[in-house]
């Protein structure tokens, strides 16, 4: 199989139980969809990002002086 399509159609024609299977072992074959260790990955590297500093330290400077300048999230918002 060479292409995205031969193996979602591939992928298709598994037993559910293979699917399953495949499903659990995804993260394993795409670490980059491993969430926690992408972001354990993003938190431990020490390179200089200033322009995200600076939107934290504005976002900061701004809840300070106006804790309610920003909507408060709610569980709603994460829904797909």
């Amino acid at each position: 199989m060479s292409t995205a399509r031969e193996i979602e159609e591939a992928i298709r024609t598994m037993p559910s139980s293979e699917r399953d299977k495949l499903l659990r072992h995804i993260p394993a074959l795409f670490p980059e969809l491993a969430g926690d260790a992408e972001w354990d990955r993003i938190i431990q590297d020490e390179r200089s990002r200033p322009e995200l500093s600076k939107l934290l330290d504005d976002t900061e400077e701004q809840l300070r002086r106006n804790p309610n300048s920003l909507p408060r999230m709610k569980a709603s918002d994460f829904a797909e």
